[in-house]
């Protein structure tokens, strides 16, 4: 994950993190990309808030201890949403937009001790359906 800083006004910053994925469906822990701009930012304490701009991607919070976690939202979500099911959408990934309605493309999660605040066993993930691609996150950091 590659980062790079956008001014911003005030005392939070827009921050732009790409993103590589290298499958048509891919969940991609992000967590520590976060928590390392968080700690760039020398927040202590605020809110992080996290938005994908792209109509066929997502971002989750799930849990980050066991891989397979991943592995297995991005099956079920195929299964679910199945790629070839007779969608009128022209460019053939009309179950790529469909799984990132359903996912959704933003989070805010608390920061504390210069951190995100999450729960023991849960990571943040960057959600692919149409990769694989190079994708952004914009991440926002608002200090208390």
């Amino acid at each position: 994950m590659k980062q790079s800083t956008r001014s911003g006004t005030g005392a939070s910053l827009v921050q732009v993190a790409t993103v590589k994925t290298g499958a048509r469906t891919e969940i991609k822990d992000i967590t520590a990309e976060i928590n390392r701009l968080i700690q760039r930012a020398g927040v202590e304490s605020g809110l992080c808030c996290l938005y994908v701009p792209h109509t066929t991607a997502g971002i989750l919070v799930n849990e980050s201890a066991d891989p397979d976690v991943a592995v297995d939202i991005g099956s079920a979500l195929d299964r679910l949403v199945p790629r070839d099911a007779g969608y009128r959408h022209y460019e053939g990934n009309a179950d790529s937009h469909v799984k990132s309605s359903l996912v959704g493309v933003s989070e805010t999660i608390p920061i504390e001790g210069g951190r995100l605040a999450l729960g023991r066993w849960q990571g943040v993930f960057f959600c692919e359906f149409d990769g694989p691609r190079q994708r952004q996150v914009k991440v926002k950091i608002l200090p208390d």
